[in-house]
């Protein structure tokens, strides 16, 4: 009785009535919803806790700030009664200090070749173009993650033209003639005479606007959006960290290049005075002070320094075409640049590092790692949101007609509008696996935060380290070749009076050039050394960096000087 009841009422349009209320209220629901935002089920971010020690240890005594100041050495214990230093190791000549640190720290060698190079790598360096890109193509996907919190429109019209079957329309109107045998005559003739009827030729004619819009009420959405931004940033930061590592190896090639030049001069030098020697052995001989021995003696020497000449150009070669390479130009492009003769730069007295607890916000390799753990937590709220309903709200409206000239009137309209809800009941495990598959991730980029802060902190210890030392080493050398200067003086004076063998002057000489040789070598390690310690604190970029017409104007105009070479 209630279903006879309940199909009364549809007919007569009660039910009609209540079901349109019902969809209205449910539709008025669903956009409150919406429109009060979503609940955003899953984990939320936490900032993770930044080790970091109060200062930097200097590795010396007059810079020690981990520990408690030591009277007597340094600026602070100038007062300080004098001490007995013969036994102290030599006070640093370029101290590290905890003083606001500049992007540009290549500028504080003061070397202006040095810093064109160091500028050209922000625009023409090859793999920082790539990672620009790279950048670009992580923003367009954000954009795209980012389309889902609005309605989707889209506008469209369709012509058809159609022939419907009229057998089939026949074999309708002929069974129900037979169904209904008692009909009266006139819907009896109307029944038979329909039995031939013929469906015209139709043209359908339709243009509408429909939309689509997901209500995010778990945030589903929301977290999509958020991972591809992190996402987004990660890429920003693993740029930055190219760029820094590219000025780091242009520095390094740089300096190490002049120190290499600086040693190249050196066995020039060392040639000419194994020559001098060779022809001072020679006249010596010919007039019967020294044997044959002495002759052969030096030109081994002279001929074995020719070999060393030989392995340092090479190597020369290899880092002019490192340079080449870093500013994205074909081998020997640099040449002529590079071969004007400059001497090793030297290091500021004053080292300016910033502060420990800064460390963590300058170098991008920490940055890139902490977006990677934001972006894992929001992948692990998007795989629980799609644990609930997903509800989304279609809607369309436009003019439908079987004549063209009819498509604008108004009693041509055709609309609907609701909403619809998906419900997940049984996946197989996939959602259960993907959320484990996620939280799992979010464990690893913890773990892998923890790994670069000290990481970080351990390049930091040990750049300082081997900047402090090589100080210490470098100045030891330099004594070292004062006194093989005195020696081969004293020596080269002996047996030119007969008071000493050749074998005195070989000595002394080659221990000379050995010192020179290292003390070259030291001094561009001295240089590289601080070139680390800064690509160590995460120095050489700014919050503004090169952007894409920037970059593509340094490409094109790279591609103009390659035609005009060639």
């Amino acid at each position: 009785m209630k279903d006879a009841h309940l199909f009364r009422s549809v007919r007569h349009g009660g039910g009609a009535l209540s079901v349109r209320r019902f969809s209205r209220q449910l539709l008025c629901g669903v956009a409150m919803l919406g429109l009060g935002g979503c609940l955003m089920v899953g984990p939320k971010y936490h900032q993770p806790k930044d080790w970091a020690p109060p200062h930097y240890d200097l590795h010396n005594g007059s810079n020690q700030l981990s520990g408690k100041a030591k009277k007597g050495r340094g600026p602070h214990g100038a007062n300080a009664a004098p001490e007995d230093k013969t036994d102290e190791k030599a006070s640093p000549a370029s101290v590290v200090t905890e003083l606001p640190m500049a992007d540009a720290w290549w500028k504080t060698f003061h070397d202006p070749e040095l810093t064109s190079l160091e500028d050209r790598v922000a625009t023409q360096n090859l793999s920082f173009l790539l990672a620009t890109q790279n950048l670009a193509q992580s923003r367009a996907q954000m954009i795209i993650a980012g389309a889902e919190r609005f309605p989707s429109l889209s506008a469209y019209g369709t012509y058809v033209r159609s022939q419907h079957s009229s057998k089939q329309l026949q074999e309708i109107f002929k069974r129900v003639g037979k169904g209904f045998p008692d009909l009266p005559e006139r819907e009896a003739n109307f029944i038979q005479s329909s039995q031939q009827a013929q469906v015209p030729l139709l043209n359908q004619w339709q243009d509408k606007i429909d939309a689509t819009y997901e209500i995010d009420l778990w945030g589903r959405v929301a977290y999509q959006y958020q991972a591809a931004k992190y996402l987004m940033k990660m890429s920003e930061e693993e740029r930055r960290s190219i760029l820094i590592a590219r000025q780091a190896d242009m520095a390094r090639d740089y300096l190490q290049l002049r120190g290499d030049q600086k040693r190249q001069r050196i066995l020039a030098d060392s040639h000419a005075t194994v020559q001098n020697l060779l022809s001072l052995a020679q006249s010596r001989y010919k007039s019967g002070l020294v044997t044959e021995l002495d002759v052969d003696s030096m030109k081994a020497r002279l001929h074995g320094i020719e070999a060393q000449q030989a392995n340092l150009d090479e190597t020369v070669a290899r880092e002019k075409n490192a340079i080449a390479l870093l500013l994205g130009m074909p081998p020997q492009s640099m040449n002529e640049e590079l071969g004007r003769t400059a001497n090793v730069p030297t290091v500021p007295p004053f080292v300016p590092a910033g502060l420990p607890s800064e460390l963590a916000h300058r170098r991008p390799d920490i940055r890139e790692a902490e977006e990677h753990l934001r972006e894992t937590v929001a992948e692990v709220g998007e795989a629980t949101a799609d644990f609930y309903p997903k509800v989304t709200v279609t809607a369309d409206f436009g003019f439908q007609t079987l004549s063209f000239r009819d498509l604008g009137f108004w009693n041509a309209r055709a609309w609907n509008v609701g909403p619809s809800i998906s419900l997940p009941i049984f996946q197989g495990g996939r959602l259960y696996g993907q959320l484990r598959l996620k939280k799992a991730a979010q464990r690893a980029a913890a773990v892998e935060y923890r790994q670069t802060v000290l990481q970080a902190w351990n390049e930091v210890d040990n750049a300082l380290q081997a900047y402090h030392d090589e100080q210490i080493h470098h100045e030891g050398l330099a004594k070292t070749v004062d006194d093989q200067k005195r020696a081969l003086t004293l020596a080269t004076s002996q047996y030119r009076a007969g008071l000493a063998t050749y074998l005195s002057v070989l000595e002394a000489q080659e221990k000379l050039q050995e010192a020179e040789l290292e003390l070259a070598a030291s001094d561009s390690t001295f240089a590289t050394d601080l070139a680390r310690l800064y690509n160590a604190l995460g120095g050489g970029w700014s919050d503004i960096l090169p952007d894409n017409d920037q970059t593509a104007q340094a490409s094109q105009g790279q591609s103009i000087i390659r035609r005009a070479g060639q």
